[in-house]
């Protein structure tokens, strides 16, 4: 499957779930504040990609309720099935001029784990951002924030049933 009709996919499972746009729920609040508490950083979101944004259904942090997807780093972190470690952005050739690094928040570390569907498409990232670099994440918390990840799939698997539910 190429790049554009993956892509394309990837948005339509998305949108399956009936999330973008929707106001704070407190399922995936708690998540958040616990991935900022168990990774020690000030910055933890679940950040959605649709078409031209990544939309954040939760947040700890960060005022943004978005940011356009062609400078997130969740973009890059969907493209593989595990953790995406960034140690330092202004060090990393594929960051160190995104205005996400140069301005405000002033990213530097980066580590985010895939939103995966039932059929592994994945939708977004739940990740934890802080504006000085860290070392590579620990086997345990690599293992947390995958576990986080899991929980927030799970999350939005709940809502979606709910919601077809309701719909009957």
């Amino acid at each position: 499957m190429d790049d554009q009709s993956n892509e394309s996919a990837q948005v339509a499972a998305l949108k399956g779930y009936g999330v973008l746009g929707t106001p704070n729920e407190a399922e995936f609040d708690a998540i958040v504040r616990e991935a900022a508490l168990v990774l020690g950083t000030p910055i933890a979101l679940i950040s959605l990609l649709d078409e031209n944004r990544q939309w954040f259904k939760a947040k700890v942090g960060l005022e943004p309720r978005e940011t356009p997807r062609s400078i997130s780093f969740c973009t890059h972190a969907i493209r593989g099935s595990d953790v995406f470690v960034v140690e330092d952005a202004t060090k990393d050739e594929r960051f160190s001029n995104n205005p996400l690094v140069t301005g405000d928040p002033s990213i530097r570390f980066y580590a985010g784990a895939p939103l995966k569907t039932s059929n592994g498409m994945r939708i977004g990232t739940l990740c934890v951002i802080d504006s000085k670099p860290h070392p590579a994440l620990t086997t345990f918390e690599t293992l947390q924030l995958s576990a986080l990840a899991d929980r927030t799939m799970a999350a939005m698997e709940k809502r979606k049933r709910r919601h077809s539910v309701a719909a009957c």
